[in-house]
């Protein structure tokens, strides 16, 4: 979809977006930032630490296998020269006996190495995805609101899954090998001196494309998990808006556009994949080419009788040991080089400083109840609009138990309002106080406890009725739960469910008229028992006769309670204490609704064109 579809009546995230903070840079960006190094990967060490006696067992394994592997070069020498040239049966039979063990110990080794190091994989990125989500829960909204959501999600999902292959298999392939080599050049030295520098001649070869398209390799890899990303960020708002993609007629031009999505991100991984085949090929190339050449020069010296056929066979088998070893490396080094983008993108995420600070301890002088709420003097411009104000020199009295309605056209500011009560952002200058304290010193969790909302546009979850409701308050019992519902006017229709309570909503509470989905919404709300209630058009989505109701039901739970309500609809609120009416982020009149019509031209217009009809 080429941009998302908004409520015209939702001002806060238009007036929110901004792009500050987006975490989508480029992979060229990235790259310069991090001066590609694969040193990133250091940085989720923390995660692997508490696990360190898993690690250390699995390097033990580790170790076991190399050196066994590494014995077995000596049994083909034993078996060449002791059984096959020396014709002794006996000998032949120990050095297969020999054999044997090597291979079982192997064996053992193996399976323990794979099971540790690949539970290790898993538990560590099980880790990884816990924490970067209980980080995204302390971000503000207008972290969601500037940074895509298909983005975020793949850095949750796809990014984990692939450090999630590198931990629990190319790491342990990578220290293997580098194990491997490096015993085995030490057993190539010993064996043959002559032979072993010809071997080596090829590893300066070997590093060039190692340079050359390993950085390549990672660019790519950053700039295909972004594409990734970008697929399924179309794919998941073309889904989530269907109704209005198969109510236009648009399903043809949606096909072309995600058919573009997946091209573009096939191209990169296809860019991708031509660099790592090449440094693959390329390391074959020169380490098995230097074999063939250690090969034509040990046969002619067994020939001449320089050397044994045993020392030969040990000697290709541990060149061959070597080759493969450093073979896999550089198709590992690729791995690791995708991976490092990857962990790029997390460690961004997980590094992204709320800016709404919070208090680790709660604040003890917060009265019980805390009802009253005063703006003193606040201004406030949205990030995307600093020379603009949402709020100018807001000054507003709430005494507890009072409700208090915000009435005024499209961008006056009363979504603003009842973002900075519930603390998503903080005014740029003036105070915020409940019941006395400024909301600065009190955590959001602390001070969102004392508050409920009902949107204009509820929120419901994948889950049964009952689990919606009791969002509310999730320790309420089953009889809390129904009260509340049946205060809410929801009783009825819910117990005609399949399964009543325990009907499943499906996304978004899609089972569910709008009028349904507003009174769960309320019943949550009357769950929460909260000090302060905030209504945003809470009746909106109902039928006259189900506002009827569900406006009693609201009425009887104001009692004794703050309550704010952003109203469009002027019937709602003509009973309310104190109106205030906005326009351009100021408090241009306030009071009743018989006042209102006399001293505010605003308000009468707004009442007019709504009662005169």
């Amino acid at each position: 979809m080429s941009s998302s579809i908004n409520s015209v009546e939702s001002e806060a995230p238009n007036e929110g977006a901004s792009n500050s903070d987006e975490i989508g840079k480029t992979s060229q960006e990235q790259d310069k930032a991090k001066g590609n190094r694969l040193s990133v990967l250091l940085e989720l060490s923390p995660f692997v630490r508490p696990y360190k006696k898993t690690l250390i067992a699995a390097l033990f394994a580790l170790l076991l296998t190399a050196s066994a592997s590494l014995a077995i070069g000596h049994a083909v020498r034993l078996l060449i020269d002791q059984g096959f040239v020396g014709g002794s049966l006996e000998e032949l039979n120990q050095a297969i006996y020999f054999l044997i063990a090597i291979i079982s110990v192997i064996a053992f080794g193996t399976f323990i190495r794979f099971y540790l190091v690949s539970w290790l994989g898993e538990r560590v990125c099980a880790d990884i995805r816990t924490k970067v989500f209980d980080h995204l829960l302390t971000l503000e909204p207008n972290f969601f609101e500037t940074n895509r959501s298909g983005e975020i999600m793949s850095r949750l999902t796809t990014d984990t899954s692939l450090l999630e292959n590198i931990i629990g298999s190319s790491l342990s392939m990578a220290l293997r090998n580098s194990l491997t080599f490096i015993g085995g050049l030490l057993m190539l030295l010993l064996t043959n001196f002559k032979l072993s520098l010809i071997v080596l001649s090829a590893v300066p070869l070997i590093l060039i494309p190692l340079l050359v398209f390993g950085r390549r390799v990672r660019t790519l890899s950053r700039s295909s998990q972004d594409r990734i990303a970008d697929m399924g960020t179309y794919a998941g708002e073309a889904i989530e808006h269907i109704k209005t993609v198969q109510s236009f007629g648009q399903e043809n031009y949606e096909r072309k556009a995600f058919a573009t999505e997946v091209e573009n991100a096939f191209k990169v991984a296809r860019k991708r994949i031509k660099h790592r085949a090449l440094l693959i090929a390329a390391v074959i190339l020169f380490v098995f080419g230097a074999i063939s050449g250690m090969l034509w020069v040990g046969g002619y010296d067994v020939l001449q009788g320089k050397m044994s056929g045993g020392d030969l066979g040990a000697f290709v088998f541990y060149a061959v040991m070597v080759a493969s070893a450093v073979a896999t490396l550089s198709e590992v080094f690729g791995e690791l080089q995708r991976a490092a983008g990857a962990a790029e993108r997390l460690v961004e995420l997980i590094n992204v400083e709320p800016k709404i600070s919070t208090n680790s301890e709660p604040n003890n002088s917060l009265a019980e109840p805390a009802r009253q709420l005063e703006f003193k003097s606040l201004n406030f411009s949205y990030p995307s609009r600093p020379d603009q104000k949402a709020l100018d020199n807001f000054s507003l009295n709430i005494p507890a138990g009072q409700a208090v309605a915000l009435v005024g056209p499209s961008g006056a500011g009363k979504s603003t309002v009842f973002e900075l009560v519930q603390r998503f952002y903080d005014p740029e200058s003036g105070e915020l106080t409940l019941s006395g304290i400024n909301l600065r010193e009190l955590g959001p969790q602390q001070l969102r406890e004392h508050m409920a909302l009902v949107p204009q546009q509820p929120a419901l979850f994948t889950a049964s009725v009952a689990h919606n409701i009791a969002y509310g308050n999730l320790e309420a019992s089953e009889a809390e739960i129904i009260a509340a519902a049946k205060a809410a006017h929801a009783h009825d229709f819910i117990m005609a469910l399949p399964q009543g309570y325990q009907t499943e909503l499906g996304e978004k509470g899609a089972q569910l008229s709008g009028g349904q989905r507003q009174r769960v919404a309320i019943a949550r709300a009357i769950l929460k028992d909260p000090d302060i209630l905030l209504l945003d058009e809470a009746t909106s989505a109902l039928d006259a006769e189900s506002e009827y109701h569900v406006q009693a039901a609201l009425n009887e739970l104001m009692k004794n309670r703050t309550t704010l309500i952003i109203a469009h609809r002027l019937a709602t609120i003509t009973h309310a204490d104190n109106i205030v009416v906005m326009d351009q982020g100021k408090i241009v009149a306030q009071g009743r609704h018989e006042e209102l019509l006399d001293s505010s031209p605003l308000y009468k217009r707004l009442a007019e064109l709504q009662f005169n009809k």
